[in-house]
This record gives structure tokens, C-alpha cells and sequence, in this order.
């Protein structure tokens, strides 16, 4: 019965990111009147599902063994009460989040989730230093970068476009912001299905190939069915950005997102996504600091709410 509740409990995360996650990597193709909010989904659905796939072949090395990101031992770690606790968890907050037009952290929420049952399991004896590199960091560099790389990234653009006539050449930057997007969209699925996979590994009924598939399906249908309130707040509250502004924050993004894999940079890809939208709006007064306040006590709130509800569910499991 508890591994039958991790594998629904799993499959409920994976939909949860979907509705959380899946639309961000579109969101300047819908703010900016790229594209319509059908056409951004389904783009998002599809690429984001590509890279899903992608990972099912490449799974030997995408797929990390699950440790509990060194929170605490291994022999806790994979206890499956806890696994359950981490997936039910984040399945609630980012949910929560899809719903209300919160763009939270996949990674934080998990971090807080591994947390909670870590105090509840083991006590003081938790590695709170592991928070360090998890969350502070990623919380304090990612918008302060990702913000000035779009602000400045959008300036050049700008002064690029007042000595060249871009109108000639509008279709052509749509075309590269809608590369942009999906490129970004690819490499979340990518990145992201490896690490739910992970948590239903402790099954011996799933290969790693079958349970990436089921995963990338409940990621798809989340995204389809539940990111209507992502995108108003990315694409359309945030920051009033036009084509320019939209293919500038993607590019800022892509490169962050493929520096952080490739150098280990401890920043959050849903925290520079956000940031970046808002960064090429304050080049013309477009951003809207309320809304993107409000997001930033979300970030900070996403810690210790998952603690709480998983420290609550691992007591109830046991």
C-alpha cells in the first residue's frame, strides 16, 4: 500500500510541475502577443515533452541516485515514508502555486519537503549547512543576475536596433524567440524528469526508461491543464514587455540555465526566468514592482512552508 501511495504521490508531483513549471520557459512568447496562451501551451507541452523523452535515452547519467541532496544519511533518505512525504509535499505547494500564480522553485520546494522529514526523522541532526548551496544562494544571485543580464542584454538590443532597421526583420526574431522558448522548455524537461524519477526508483516494478515516460506525461497534462494563472502572472503582470524585450530575457535565461548546468552555478531557473522579464521591463519603466515583491516573499515563504507540511505528513505516515 505505501509503495502503491508513493507511485500516485510521485505521479501528482510530476502533474504539480507541470502546472507550475511549464509555461515559463513561453512566457515572453505570450507577454509580448507573440503568440496566443493556446499556441505558448502547446508549444511549452511539446518541447517540454521532447526533452522528457530525450532524458529517457540518456537516463544512465541524467538520473541521480536519490540522496536527500546531503541533508542527512542515505539509510534515512530512502526510507519510502519519506520519499512520500517529499512527493505529497511538493505536489501540495506547487499546486498551490500553479493555482494562486505563484512561480515557486521545484527545487526549493523539494529541499524544504527533504527537510521537514529530515528534522522529524532524525532531529537537530540534519545537515543544515547543505541549505547554503540549496537555497540561500539561489534565492540571493539568481534575480540580482538575472535582472541586470536582461537589463543590460535589452539596452544593447536597443542601441543595436536605433542604428539598424529591425522592422524588415520582425519574423526573424520571432522566429529565434520561439527557438529561444523551446530550447528553454527542452532543457527543463530535460533536467526536471530525471530528478522526480528519483524519488519512485525504490520500486522494483518501474525501470528508470518507464517510470521518465509516465513522468513526462503527468508533467505534459499538468501544463496543459492548470498553467492559466502561471501565465497571467509571467506574461502579463510582471513586466508589459513587447517582441524585443521577450526574445532579451529569453536569451538571458537560456544562457544562465545552460551556464548553471554546465558550471554548477547555484541558481534557480524558475528565480531567472522571473527575473529576467522583470529585468528587461525596468529598461522603460514596464516592470511592476508590487507583483514581483509579492513573488519574491513567495520564494522566501517556500522554505519553511514545505518544512511544516512535511514534517506534518512524515509524522502522519509514521
Amino acid at each position: 500500500m505505501l509503495i502503491i501511495s508513493l507511485f500516485l504521490a510521485t505521479l501528482f508531483l510530476a502533474y504539480s510541475h507541470g502546472a507550475n513549471d511549464n509555461f515559463k520557459g513561453v512566457a515572453t512568447l505570450f507577454g509580448s502577443r507573440t503568440i496566443s496562451y493556446q499556441t505558448a501551451i502547446l508549444w511549452a507541452s511539446l518541447t517540454t515533452f521532447a526533452g522528457a523523452i530525450a532524458a529517457v535515452f540518456w537516463a544512465s547519467t541524467l538520473v541521480p541516485k536519490f540522496t536527500a541532496q546531503g541533508i542527512f544519511p542515505d539509510a534515512i533518505a530512502n526510507a519510502p515514508e519519506i520519499h512520500l512525504a517529499v512527493a505529497i509535499t511538493t505536489g501540495l505547494t506547487l499546486l498551490f502555486g500553479a493555482i494562486t500564480g505563484f512561480p515557486i522553485s521545484t527545487t526549493h520546494t523539494i529541499t524544504g519537503a527533504i527537510l521537514g522529514a529530515g528534522l522529524v526523522a532524525i532531529g537537530l541532526k540534519v545537515n543544515f549547512g547543505a541549505l547554503g548551496s540549496l537555497f540561500i544562494l539561489p534565492l540571493c544571485l539568481s534575480p540580482i543576475i538575472a535582472i541586470c543580464l536582461a537589463a543590460g542584454t535589452h539596452r544593447c538590443f536597443q542601441y543595436i536596433g536605433s542604428k539598424i532597421n529591425l522592422q524588415p526583420h520582425e519574423k526573424i526574431v520571432n522566429i529565434c524567440h520561439l527557438i529561444s522558448a523551446g530550447i528553454i522548455s527542452f532543457s527543463r524537461g530535460l533536467n526536471d524528469t530525471p530528478k522526480i524519477v528519483s524519488l519512485i526508483l525504490i520500486i522494483d516494478y518501474f525501470s528508470v526508461q518507464g517510470g521518465m515516460l509516465t513522468i513526462a506525461m503527468a508533467m505534459g497534462l499538468g501544463g496543459l491543464l492548470n498553467s492559466q494563472k502561471i501565465a497571467e502572472t509571467m506574461g502579463e503582470k510582471i513586466a508589459d514587455i513587447n517582441h524585443n524585450q521577450g526574445l532579451s530575457a529569453n536569451v538571458v535565461t537560456g544562457i544562465l540555465v545552460i551556464a548553471s548546468s554546465y558550471f554548477g552555478l547555484p541558481i534557480s531557473t524558475t528565480q531567472v526566468s522571473v527575473s529576467a522579464i522583470f529585468g528587461v521591463g525596468l529598461i522603460d519603466n514596464q516592470s511592476n514592482f508590487q507583483v514581483f515583491s509579492q513573488i519574491l516573499l513567495s520564494w522566501v515563504l517556500t522554505l519553511p512552508i514545505a518544512m511544516i507540511i512535511s514534517g506534518i505528513t512524515y509524522r502522519l505516515l509514521q
